[in-house]
């Protein structure tokens, strides 16, 4: 009757900018006798419900008829909408039920996203590949540090298991160092043009004291672990002149403790919020009782957190000059901010405007774990994909499909949850999403796709956990099973550094161990530099559109496809051999990855296989070499 990801029933389907027309159409059975239809349309910011009538438009076949008409929402926002008809039996609902699909009664609504019409995304990120790196134990270039700030204890071996039990007095300190640098990234920029990367997404560099750096204590300086200013804007140089870009992580929800905004541990020589009510920065922190008792992230007395709209902070971050513009200005390109669900809406308006005032193609991307686009944080409907804040965020229900389908869940779910991304979110973000499988916040993906599960299990279990040698060899047979989806879903891979070279590890601090340099698993490494020739070389994969072809217990299979070409990409992530058939124009595809179809167009895939074909977009394809 209905299908909200159908042209047939919706055009354009998808999110759609403001004012712009979309088409509806109903099919309905003769037998209900239809004398009225109307589309329901309740803008979710205020309430309001729009109802437009319906119009006959003739038979579908000789048992149905059509019902259409047009709806153009004048603002950005959230609209959901549903169907009533008139008919025989009364008033009756139609409804949105599974994989978009109406149904006759009382049921979930569709969700209609309206963008601004004006809402661009920087182009350079789109089609590219994207590289996370926690700074500390990436690559340390050796060089002798000024100006360290006491308290730290570095490590004597670069690749020793971090430190992870408690100290004498019961806390978790994070003051462990093995001493990674911008010159070590520096160094290593060969290494990751070797694999495809256009863009480096560092965890926080600023001046802190934790390994982690999110708990800041100077927005204006470097830690000097890293390098200097210097050093970080030869980085971003080197890095533009193979076409890297660097985009840099932002913690503007709370500071850190220690720092010279609160001072509470008395290192810095001027006045912090903690010391003194008449400190410029006592107006940014919100005290119960001061000077001990404030409001902190997540009750961690280490990270205060700020009154973000508070004037002299939003100026201090958002300002002419301020902290987001000062390091665009020193080579980043981007910004991805940290709890974007903490942020005020207010205080993200600035940070877009201030970014884009110096570098309009900046990017700002932002922490969301849920469907970004219709997310409720404390209470308020978030407005982060609408066109005034963000450009991109993390793609965690992408993540939750990928190593659900590959570790047991049915294949039609996870496809579900992707087509749902996808129907929600504007095109413009869809291509530049953060695809991650696996992050500093996250267990390592191998050891989430063949590991034990990590339950309620604590550190010491953590410490003591490895793969077996068949655990080992399963989870990376299922790495490029989840590598290859990751590269070729709508979005930019966002490697988090060592997954390529397989490495291993529950949750902090055993998913940021070091870099294993000289021990890599190279048949994994072979496969990802593999990936990203096969990426950067696909325009489909830039902006093309998103078929699904399969979703069936362990099988998944999809299409991307633009005017140029088109790449089937499919999946089975069971321990036996699946096969189905596929359209006889993949006859004459090129097999970038796995095998072509038999005679009979059946595509065989083998115990925890894979393939992607390519063809063009209408049939056979020059042979390409990869």
């Amino acid at each position: 009757m209905f299908n909200s990801r159908s042209p047939v029933y919706r055009y354009p389907t998808g999110a759609v900018p403001n004012k712009l027309p979309v088409h509806f159409k109903i099919t309905l059975p003769r037998e209900l006798h239809c004398s009225a239809a109307r589309l329901m349309v309740k803008n979710d910011a205020t309430g309001k419900e729009d109802v437009s009538g319906m119009f006959w438009c003739g038979m579908n076949g000789g048992q149905y008829e059509w019902w259409e008409c047009h709806f153009a929402a004048k603002e950005p926002g959230l609209y959901f909408y549903r169907f009533c008809v008139d008919t025989w039996r009364g008033t009756l609902k139609l409804s949105r039920g599974w994989g978009g699909e109406g149904f006759l009664g009382e049921g979930p609504v569709w969700q209609l996203t309206v963008y601004d019409g004006n809402f661009t995304t920087p182009d350079w990120l789109k089609g590219g590949i994207m590289y996370q790196i926690f700074p500390d134990r990436f690559y340390s270039s050796g060089k002798k540090k000024h100006n360290v700030p006491s308290g730290r204890k570095m490590h004597p071996a670069w690749g020793e298991m971090p430190d992870w039990e408690p100290n004498p007095d019961g806390k978790i300190t994070n003051i462990d160092y093995f001493g990674g640098d911008f010159d070590g990234i520096r160094e290593k920029l060969g290494y990751l043009k070797s694999l495809g990367v256009t863009c480096i997404y560092l965890n926080p560099i600023f001046e802190s004291h934790s390994n982690h750096r999110y708990d800041t204590a100077d927005y204006t300086k470097t830690d000097p672990l890293l390098g200097t200013e210097d050093d970080f804007r030869l980085l971003c140089r080197t890095a533009a002149k193979l076409g890297i870009r660097v985009i840099l992580d932002g913690v503007f929800n709370h500071t850190g403790s220690d720092s010279v905004y609160f001072n509470r541990e008395k290192r810095y020589p001027s006045s912090g919020a903690y010391n003194s009510k008449e400190s410029k920065y006592y107006p940014w922190y919100s005290f119960k009782h001061w000077p001990d008792s404030y409001e902190s992230w997540w009750g961690f007395d280490t990270l205060p957190n700020v009154n973000e709209l508070d004037p002299g902070y939003s100026a201090y971050i958002n300002g002419k000059d301020g902290v987001i513009q000062k390091w665009l200005g020193a080579g980043a390109s981007g910004w991805r901010l940290d709890v974007a669900d903490e942020l005020p809406d207010g205080f993200l308006d600035s940070v877009r405007a201030a970014a884009k005032l110096k570098k309009d193609d900046a990017v700002i991307a932002g922490e969301v774990w849920e469907d970004a686009s219709n997310k409720t944080a404390y209470g308020m409907r978030r407005r982060y994909l609408l066109g005034g804040q963000l450009d991109s965020v993390m793609n965690y229900p992408f993540r939750n499909a990928v190593l659900g389908f590959l570790t047991g869940s049915k294949a039609e779910d996870m496809m579900e949850s992707i087509l749902t991304i996808i129907e929600n979110y504007p095109p413009q973000v869809l291509s530049c999403l953060m695809n991650n499988i696996g992050t500093h916040d996250t267990p390592r993906a191998i050891t989430v796709l063949a590991g034990e599960p990590l339950g309620g299990h604590g550190r010491a279990w953590q410490s003591r956990q490895h793969l077996t040698r068949a655990g080992r060899a399963k989870g990376l047979a299922l790495m490029r099973l989840a590598s290859l989806m990751q590269y070729t879903l709508p979005g930019v891979p966002c490697v988090y550094y060592g997954d390529e070279a397989g490495m291993e590890g529950y949750s902090d601090p055993f998913n940021r161990r070091c870099y294993p340099w000289g021990n890599e698993d190279a048949g994994l490494l072979s496969w990802y530099r593999r990936l990203g020739r096969i990426r950067l070389g696909r325009t489909c994969l830039k902006n093309g559109v998103f078929t699904p072809l399969a979703a069936s217990g362990s099988v998944m299979a999809y299409i991307r496809s633009d005017e140029n070409e088109k790449l089937l990409c499919a999946f089975n992530s069971s321990d036996s051999e699946k096969s189905f058939y596929i359209p006889e124009e993949w006859q004459s595809a090129d097999a970038l990855i796995g095998s072509l179809p038999d005679e009979k167009n059946s595509l065989c895939l083998p115990p925890l296989g894979c393939c992607a074909l390519l063809t063009g977009a209408n049939g056979a394809y020059k042979k390409a070499r990869h």
